[in-house]
């Protein structure tokens, strides 16, 4: 048997396990060498995906059969990815979970609204909705029932905090959680109007405090629709050699570590260059429908949890030193579980065919996953809760 074929059998293996099933055998079994081929050659060009595909068909037949796959209306990805996505999210079952929501673009004419779990400096898609457009900005009618699918699959005793940029605020959005029950740390503009119980109305702005101190407002309200109480923290943040006006909006009480909470959102960013030009190469698919696109992020998407996965294993194992060389690690659990593989396919040595997934603090973060801000420049020392 060769090493495709054993990478293809384990990924059945693992795609199975958690109920994964199609309508019918050869669209599975056309899923299971997509995954073979997109791992293998770390792009989305078809024409590569078949090169990995053993038989003797021409390529341009292994090819075409790929995109008719990725253009098949029957392969809904929200049905597919589902049993998988609930054997992920049992493992936090009882546990808290960053949920970060956040956009992509593709060729400036598409755009990826995703929804992904925070995991030891990378985040885990949990899913996400492709619209024709060439704006990044999105209406909360867009995702809804993207968050609502999301959220049947996580365990009832589970505590989630949903994390979202300024592009995503939006008294909907929050509107949209309090009926979840998720709680959640949005980020305002300096334009958006506050109000007080017994103040008049103020814009976030000129309720920002100088640099070093940081403020903590309870009970205010936000825009025209007096939407509230809410709970809303100021500071200035270091991120990325520059300072950067924080105004984070809470449905619980703020404090300095509602930061730190909004910080992790960052983790889903650098999931998107794994996406693009630091893995999966998404944007050279030239995939030209919002379907088709939404498939490939189904086979990106399972490819990730499987090579995070993997690289999981290993780190908790005490074999990371077999694939990364530096002395702590430095490379990403999804660089690991990639290098792993790689190092399989030729050696022959054994593949992971089963979740592994940890809740918690990353027993060993690599250097390269230190996010990219530093918390509130309070150098001054003076917090003010008002």
């Amino acid at each position: 048997m060769s090493n495709h074929n054993t990478l293809f059998n384990n990924l059945m293996r693992f795609v199975g396990s958690s109920g994964i099933r199609f309508h019918d055998l050869r669209v599975q079994t056309t899923f299971g060498w997509a995954l073979v081929g997109l791992i293998i050659s770390q792009t989305t060009h078809l024409s590569l995906w078949a090169l990995h595909r053993p038989g003797v068909s021409h390529a341009a037949s292994k090819e075409r059969q790929l995109s008719r796959w990725l253009h098949n209306e029957r392969i809904v990805p929200a049905v597919v990815y589902g049993p998988l996505l609930a054997s992920v999210l049992a493992e936090w079952a009882g546990e808290t979970l960053y949920l970060a929501l956040d956009t992509s673009q593709l060729w400036q004419r598409f755009v990826i609204v995703r929804l992904a779990l925070v995991y030891r400096g990378r985040a885990l898609p949990l899913g996400w909705v492709v619209r024709a457009s060439g704006s990044a900005t999105v209406v909360v009618a867009c995702y809804q029932r993207m968050l609502a699918e999301v959220a049947e699959r996580i365990p009832r005793r589970s505590r989630v905090v949903l994390l979202a940029d300024r592009g995503f605020m939006d008294v909907k959005l929050m509107r949209l959680a309090r009926q979840l029950n998720w709680h959640f740390r949005i980020r305002v503009k300096g334009s958006v109007s506050v109000y007080r119980a017994t103040h008049s109305r103020r814009t976030v702005a000129a309720l920002m405090p100088p640099a070093g101190q940081a403020r903590f407002f309870s009970h205010i309200w936000l825009t025209g629709q007096r939407f509230g109480p809410l709970h809303l923290a100021l500071a200035y943040v270091q991120s990325q050699q520059a300072y950067q006006p924080w105004a984070i909006v809470s449905d619980e009480p703020v404090d300095l570590h509602t930061f730190d909470e909004y910080g992790l959102r960052f983790d889903i960013e650098e999931n998107f260059l794994d996406d693009k030009s630091a893995g999966f190469q998404l944007e050279a698919s030239q995939l030209a429908d919002t379907q088709a696109i939404s498939r490939l992020c189904l086979l990106v998407a399972t490819a990730t949890l499987y090579l995070v996965s993997t690289g999981t294993a290993l780190v908790e194992m005490g074999r990371r030193h077999l694939v990364d060389t530096h002395w702590q690690r430095g490379l990403s659990y999804l660089q690991i579980g990639w290098r792993w593989v790689k190092r399989a396919i030729i050696s022959g040595e054994r593949l992971l065919n089963f979740l592994w997934f940890t809740p918690g603090p990353d027993p060993d973060p690599a250097m390269a996953s230190f996010r990219q801000f530093y918390g509130p420049d309070l150098r001054l020392v003076r917090i003010e809760s008002l």
